[in-house]
């Protein structure tokens, strides 16, 4: 079986109609056919990855992130404090997403080593990826909005209950350290984006695997994010990142997160969405599709996580066999 995750497929009816009219979608079309459609409540990816995994939900981001790039997080308690831009628009900030910024290795330390002091009271920073820092805690933390689901979008200042305030002070001062920060003014003259905030979010401990759920329904778990790859490590199966397509690996039992589509999506770039669309048509379903005409694949569950809506839809190699059961237009998967 491949069940295959694809944030970023949902929209409106409407917008689906209009992104699709034209694009050639054999595939997918034939598949949500045949197929068993079933629209779900609202719910991010982290939310299904949990739900497939057997893990409690919100999933503790920071450590499943630190097992999968460093070692086991032992029974520490750690929370993401990743470097972000915050940007100015029509009068109200939005959090670009993270990899936009394309730190060094270089840079990264060096904005860490001087951001470390201010958060010495909260607990021990780590650079892990330029990208991702984690904060090994040595103060309980509030619930913080998840990266993935803010990037994007406007954001607010943290809430005014006295458990912030620490966290609310922390951040501004380091906010005032990377205005003036050498990294980010060398930057600026070269007209890259510049780091001038830290996002909390993920915090907890790693979760215990249930080791009486010997029956796993997977094998391998492909992503390039490490959030996922610590799932499979906890789950001890195997892990990799996502690849280029369907291709070979058939005879997997297989959970892939596909996530091509998702930031063009948060954005509204059409245009980039329409050419992830053909490629997921192209590299994943068409093959996907030829694998259980074939008898190498028994089932395909795809599942559309979307802020408007949910959608899974669940193909076996019998669901080929009704014939009488026509394409269906990707219109579908909008929100009833």
């Amino acid at each position: 079986m491949l069940t295959l995750i694809v944030p970023g497929l949902i929209w409106t009816r409407q917008a689906l109609a209009d992104l699709t009219y034209d694009l050639p979608l054999p595939a997918f079309s034939t598949l949500l056919g045949r197929g068993r459609l079933r629209h779900r409540p609202p719910q991010g990816s982290a939310t299904i990855l949990a739900e497939i995994s057997g893990l409690p939900a919100p999933l503790p981001a920071a450590a499943l992130r630190w097992f999968a790039l460093q070692e086991h997080p032992g029974e520490a308690e750690w929370l993401c404090l990743d470097p972000v831009q915050l940007r100015l628009q029509e009068r109200s900030l939005i959090v670009d997403d993270p990899q936009r910024l394309q730190l060094t290795d270089e840079e990264a330390e060096a904005l860490a080593v001087s951001l470390a002091p201010t958060l010495a009271t909260l607990g021990e920073l780590t650079v892990i990826s330029p990208h991702a820092w984690n904060l090994r805690l040595s103060a309980n933390a509030p619930v913080f909005q998840s990266l993935p689901e803010a990037a994007g979008r406007y954001v607010s200042a943290l809430p005014l209950e006295d458990a912030y305030a620490p966290w609310r002070h922390a951040i501004n001062e380091a906010q005032m350290i990377l205005h003036t920060h050498p990294v980010n003014q060398t930057r600026a003259a070269a007209g890259r984006p510049v780091v001038n905030s830290l996002w909390p979010w993920g915090g907890g401990r790693l979760p215990t695997r249930d080791s009486g759920a010997d029956a796993r329904p997977h094998d391998a778990l492909w992503s390039d994010d490490p959030i996922a790859q610590g799932i499979a490590r906890l789950l001890e199966i195997d892990a990799g990142a996502l690849p280029a397509g369907f291709g070979n690996s058939a005879t997997r039992s297989a959970l892939a997160l596909h996530d091509a589509l998702e930031q063009p999506a948060r954005s509204g770039d059409a245009i980039v969405w329409r050419e992830q669309m053909e490629r997921l048509e192209a590299d994943w379903l068409a093959p996907a599709l030829e694998a259980l005409r074939a008898g190498r694949l028994d089932a395909l569950r795809l599942l559309a996580p979307g802020e408007l809506a949910a959608v899974e839809l669940n193909v076996s190699r019998h669901d080929l066999w009704k014939f009488w059961r026509k394409p269906r237009a990707l219109t579908e998967l909008g929100p009833p």
